[in-house]
C-alpha cells in the first residue's frame, strides 16, 4: 500500500491550495480517508476525514468552512483543498486511509496507512 501526498508549498494567507494524495495497492472505496497534520513542537492532529461508502465529510472546527476534503475514487485520490488558509494552518500534512467511525456526534478515523507528510507554509 502507497499513499503519496503532494501540493504542498507556501502560500499567502486568505489564497489557496490543494492537496492531493493517490493511493495504491488497496480497495480505496473500503476506506475512510483523512487528512491530518502536524505543526512544529505540537503533536499530529486530524483536520478532516470523508467516508468513501457514502461520500460524506467531516471537519475539525478550525478549518470548516475554509477547508473542503474530496475523494475521486476513479482515480483512488483524495484531495484537500485550502481556502483562506492561515498562518496558524501552517504545518506537515498527511493523508491517511482508515476504518471510520461514527458516535452521535463525534466521529474517527483508526489509520491503518500513512502517507509521506507534505510542508505547508502560510505566509501572512
Amino acid at each position: 500500500v502507497q499513499l503519496q501526498a503532494s501540493g504542498g508549498g507556501v502560500v499567502q494567507t486568505g489564497g489557496s491550495l490543494r492537496l492531493s494524495c493517490a493511493a495504491s495497492g488497496l480497495a480505496f472505496g473500503n476506506f475512510g480517508m483523512g487528512w491530518f497534520r502536524q505543526a512544529s513542537g505540537k503533536e499530529r492532529e486530524r483536520v478532516s476525514v470523508i467516508n468513501n461508502f457514502d461520500g460524506k465529510t467531516y471537519y475539525e472546527d478550525s478549518v470548516a468552512g475554509r477547508f473542503a476534503i474530496s475523494s475521486d475514487v476513479a482515480k483512488n485520490t483524495v484531495y484537500l483543498e485550502m481556502n483562506g488558509p492561515k498562518p496558524e494552518d501552517t504545518a506537515v500534512y498527511y493523508c491517511a486511509a482508515g476504518t471510520f467511525s461514527t458516535f452521535g456526534s463525534s466521529w474517527h478515523l483508526r489509520p491503518e496507512y500513512w502517507g509521506q507528510g507534505t510542508q505547508v507554509t502560510v505566509s501572512s
